[in-house]
């Protein structure tokens, strides 16, 4: 996913980071007029809309990396992702729907960009428009389609997207299940994983992993457009000058943007975004209402749900969130399931009783006690506290989610068996679930911190 590397740059061009740092780097972005003799455009809304596309570009990756990461192919100038990105008026949140690029489309009339002819509007796949229009073509197909005015435009290829998971030192993913798909090479064993620029390209390419195929493969895009976001914040990028332009100019060196994004765009998104987290995102993919939707001349193409899809870009328009947010009692998702995770209750307070009213809690809610809670012996802890194995630390988290509060504490040597000391903070009980298997479910809304490892 290509396009995930340019929310890094709005992320990045936040508050501390010099003027003139920034303003050295604008001239690395290489400028494509989207927006050429448009006419007829949606009215705007509020907020930012930014499409982001991702290209097969390839031409800057040496061969040798070409034939370690599967990327022989003649690439075919056409946009394998893309996204609308809504970047709330508050700037408090973004919202990211992903566009699966077989979905059924009609361009506008246009002039085909190799041959000079004018086409009258004619049935495609998403992702051909850039082929035949370029950057204005698929600006105004997208626009057609949704209804939603799109401000930015902003294009990456593989090079781009290598040199900036690498630069930032790699982004962490958690995977339930073996990964392995031979086209792209990837091979991940269940587990956490730090994955390189290469990896990380052969994780977000890969469509043959599930039966789910390119709706598949943008849950994933999602997960790690999130997991990229986290590392970013967390790794101190924004405190360093150096390694902040480090990053920018892995982005911009092979990046293509509007004209009107810039310098002075960049320094305000991130200033206002400085707070941003996982967590102030939200993901999902366009609902779709028929798989396999054949048309002559074109193929199997992805038909969206009309009504359902309204909705999604309804609330773009609107600047609403994609979904209400989250009720107090409904299930949290978590990267292990509570009935794989056993537990051993001790009670870390004076209370009489309270380590059998969390065991009973945790048990309610799906988790593996031993039914036999005992009393710790430091009678006197405030905050609850987790203790566990550092081999079994998705668990540990996925525990730490349901007690909400708590305190993770690693013990190595511990064992499977996780431990929880109740302490006086003790309120609740929160209800957690496994991420659903299924893979290509398209109209569901996350937050970035439900699909980023936890």
């Amino acid at each position: 996913m290509r396009a995930v590397t340019t929310l890094s740059v709005v992320v990045l061009a936040s508050a501390g980071i010099g003027h003139a740092v920034v303003t050295s780097l604008d001239a690395d972005i290489a400028r494509v007029d989207a927006f050429k003799d448009m006419k007829n455009r949606p009215q705007a809304g509020h907020g930012m809309n930014v499409l982001l596309v991702g290209t097969d570009g390839r031409e800057k990756i040496s061969q040798d990396e070409r034939r370690k990461y599967r990327l022989g192919g003649t690439p075919c100038h056409c946009t394998d992702t893309m996204m609308i990105v809504h970047i709330s008026e508050d700037r408090e949140r973004a919202s990211v729907v992903s566009l699966p690029r077989d979905s059924y489309a009609v361009t506008p009339t246009h002039v085909d960009r190799t041959t000079g002819r004018r086409h009258e509007g004619h049935p495609i796949k998403l992702n051909a428009a850039y082929a035949e229009g370029g950057a204005p073509l698929t600006v105004r197909t997208v626009e057609n389609m949704t209804r939603v005015k799109i401000d930015h435009y902003l294009e990456v290829d593989f090079t781009s997207f290598m040199k900036t998971v690498d630069v930032v030192g790699g982004v962490q993913i958690c995977t339930a299940a073996p990964l392995s798909d031979s086209y792209t090479g990837l091979n991940l064993p269940a587990g956490r994983h730090t994955l390189e620029g290469g990896q990380a390209l052969q994780y977000v390419r890969s469509r043959h992993v599930d039966g789910a195929s390119d709706l598949g493969r943008m849950k994933r895009q999602q997960r790690f457009m999130a997991a990229l976001v986290e590392r970013v914040m967390s790794s101190g990028i924004l405190l360093n000058p150096m390694k902040f332009r480090d990053v920018t100019r892995a982005v911009l060196g092979s990046v293509r943007a509007d004209k009107g994004f810039g310098t002075a765009e960049m320094l305000a998104l991130g200033r206002a975004m400085r707070n941003f987290s996982p967590s102030s995102s939200e993901f999902t993919t366009v609902p779709i209402g028929q798989l396999g939707y054949a048309v002559e001349g074109v193929g199997s193409t992805l038909k969206w749900d009309p009504v359902k899809a309204e909705r999604i870009f309804h609330a773009l328009r609107a600047d609403q969130p994609l979904s209400v947010r989250r009720p107090r009692g409904e299930a949290r998702v978590v990267p292990v399931a509570p009935q794989q995770i056993s537990v051993q209750v001790e009670n870390g307070t004076p209370t009489p009783g309270l380590g059998r009213r969390v065991d009973a809690a945790l048990v309610s809610t799906g988790f593996r006690t031993t039914g036999a809670p005992v009393n710790s012996a430091t009678p006197d802890v405030k905050r609850t506290v987790v203790v566990y194995d550092p081999r079994w630390d998705r668990s540990a988290k996925s525990l730490a989610a349901a007690l909400p509060g708590s305190e993770l504490r690693a013990v190595p040597g511990l064992g499977a068996t996780l431990k929880v000391i109740a302490g006086t903070d003790f309120e609740r009980v929160r209800k957690v679930r496994a991420e659903d298997p299924g893979q290509g479910e398209s109209g569901v809304v996350v937050r970035g911190d439900e699909v980023a490892c936890s």
